[in-house]
This record gives structure tokens, sequence and C-alpha cells, in this order.
């Protein structure tokens, strides 16, 4: 298999540096954060093998740049049809996808992502699956919360996940939409 080459940009975010990763069509690969970056660079091997990522420092602001910073700018749909290109298995792309319906300010528990894609006794598999997700926020597993609605884990931390929920809970409340509720 070849080596792949992708474009790393450094974004500062009010929730600290964000790292985006590109393809040269400018797919979005992955996005993380810097205090863990080395999470980001073991997901990249699991889906991608070892050695067969190249990263390269981006010359220019990517549109997925542009879109994420519009998103932390309070344009949280800016983000929506970005598109990203996954490795995974087929179900943590079933999953994957699953994650990109659901809406801003909107939030799910992992058996009813698990019922939605299909697969209602899968929790916990749905559950590992969110954890690989390698495109935080575009692919949002922050909106995946504990059945009794508490916030359970985030490759980004816990205070990350509860700024996401919040920041679009307000652009939800601003445009007017419904309140969103833990399903």
């Amino acid at each position: 298999m070849p080596i792949q080459t992708f474009t790393l940009e450094r974004v500062a975010t009010p929730i600290g540096q964000m790292l985006v990763l590109t393809d040269a069509r400018e797919c979005l690969r992955a996005v993380d954060w810097q205090d863990y970056e080395p999470r980001m660079h073991a997901l990249l091997r699991r889906q991608y093998g070892q050695g067969a990522v190249r990263i390269e420092d981006a010359a220019r602001v990517s549109a997925a740049s542009r879109r994420l910073q519009a998103y932390f700018e309070g344009e949280v749909d800016a983000i929506d049809r970005l598109e990203v290109a996954l490795g995974g298995t087929d179900f943590q792309r079933q999953v994957w996808r699953a994650l990109r319906d659901i809406e801003p300010g909107e939030t799910v528990s992992y058996g009813v992502l698990a019922g939605r894609i299909g697969r209602a006794s899968a929790v916990r598999a749905v559950g590992m699956a969110n954890g690989a997700n390698p495109v935080g926020i575009v692919v949002p597993c922050h909106r995946v919360i504990g059945a009794d609605a508490s916030l359970t884990g985030y490759g980004g931390g816990l205070h990350r996940k509860r700024w996401l929920l919040d920041h679009e809970g307000r652009w939800r409340a601003a445009a007017g939409a419904p309140v969103a509720r833990a399903a």
C-alpha cells in the first residue's frame, strides 16, 4: 500500500489548539487536540497501518480549517457538509455516518445510536467505534451521552465535550430551534 500524505494545520480555538489533517483533495482525515496528538497518531496507525501515513505542515489554510473556525465563531452548521475520508471497519464507518445525522445541539445515548443503525444489542461496540472516531466535531461523537443523560468519555476531555454541547445549544436556541433532548 502506498504511503498517503496528509497536511497538518494547528488552529487556535476557544478550547485549545486543534489539529486538522486533510488529504490532497482537502478531505478531512483527522481532527483532534494538540494535547491529544499522540492519540491522533495512534488512531491513524490503526486505520491506515504502521508507516502508511506521512504528515506535512500545511502550506495554506484549508477549506476544512476555515469551516471549523466558522463553527467555533458560532456558525455551527458550517461543518455539516465537510467531506471526510475515513479508514476503519465497515461497522465503524456505519457508526460514524450515523453520528453525522445527529443535529447540532441534540444528544443521543449510545443505545439510541445503536438502534439507529439497526444494531440495538451492539451498544458497547457502538461506544468503541465512537471512541475510535478520528474526525471529532465534524463526526460529532461529542453528541453521544450516557443512558442516564450523563456526559461520558470524550477523546478531547469532558471539559471540551461540555463546551461543544453548550456552544451548539446556544446556537440552536439563537436559531429558534426546539430545545434538544437526550434520546
